[in-house]
């Protein structure tokens, strides 16, 4: 077994201790009102984007989100919230270096003995979710879980669905599909970016994620027979039938999205397998992106 399928196999365990840890860390989170910025890069990036659109859409302040290397300079935030699995991404530790003084900062991470614990304000740990694996499975999403219970909107079914996730058959034909089109709507729109980068870097899949009204707008063109479009939660109406009609295989997200992003995972896992990949260790990537000092 490698790392990644024993580590994402745990993530309903580790959903269930974020949650439970998500009221004891609320003074370091974002309170209601404040504008908030989140910050991150690769994985970290589409989970930052997925909070952003949970926590305006539930009405807690104007939230956004921006890799950490194109954070913009002179706007002004209230607290600027950083995702970093390493808590050794250079882009994030510069990034909080500029802007010390200027707004609260709070990172969040699975390795408080690295640079960002004094790079930042707060901290939130989050060591039980921490991977040996270079790709994310278990922290980005415990992440996430700990900022939905934040705002009220984590449940035990989405525990469940993630179980179901975990022992659930993949849909029928999927594996045999060469290509891939993940599809969301609001926060899952992000969520949908992620499940295609997991297909990226476990199994070099091709692979591509949109919003799901804009499918129709171009990118459907590429459906044919031996792809698959994978919609995380709700579709626009219409849109299956569409999709079924150019050959295509759709599958029908009918999971908590986050859950679905697990089932996601596993994809990206069996398709790795079917290729003779490793995918603890992905081709060009390391566990974490850390840059030499500018001269």
């Amino acid at each position: 077994m490698t790392h990644v399928e024993a580590e994402l196999a745990t993530q309903p365990a580790c959903w269930r201790r974020a949650a439970a840890l998500a009221d004891g860390v609320r003074d370091q989170l974002p309170g209601a009102g404040e504008r908030t910025a989140v910050v991150g890069c690769g994985t970290s990036l589409f989970m930052a984007r997925a909070y952003a659109s949970l926590r305006e859409g539930a009405g807690l302040g104007e939230t956004d989100a921006f890799a950490a290397s194109e954070f913009p300079a002179g706007r002004r935030y209230d607290r600027i919230v950083a995702l970093t699995r390493s808590g050794t991404t250079t882009e994030v530790l510069r990034l909080l270096a500029d802007v010390r003084g200027t707004a609260r900062t709070t990172a969040i991470t699975a390795d408080p003995a690295t640079p960002v614990r004094s790079a930042a304000d707060d901290l939130v740990v989050l060591d039980f979710a921490d991977e040996r694996s270079v790709v994310q499975t278990r922290f980005a999403t415990t992440a996430l879980t700990l900022l939905r219970a934040h705002l009220g909107l984590h449940t035990d079914a989405v525990v469940t669905d993630a179980e179901s996730a975990l022992t659930d058959p993949l849909p029928d034909g999927v594996t045999e599909c060469t290509q891939f089109t993940f599809l969301g709507r609001g926060w899952s729109v992000g969520l949908a970016e992620e499940g295609a980068l997991k297909m990226r870097e476990a199994s070099l899949a091709w692979t591509e994620a949109y919003p799901a009204m804009e499918y129709r707008h171009g990118p459907i063109s590429i459906s044919t027979r031996g792809t698959a479009t994978w919609a995380l939660g709700p579709a626009p109406e219409g849109l299956a039938e569409q999709v079924r009609a150019t050959g295509a295989l759709w599958v029908a997200g009918h999971l908590d999205p986050l859950a679905e992003l697990v089932r996601i995972q596993r994809l990206a896992l069996a398709l790795a397998d079917r290729r003779g990949l490793d995918p603890d260790s992905p081709r060009h990537l390391t566990r974490s992106v850390i840059l030499p000092s500018p001269a």
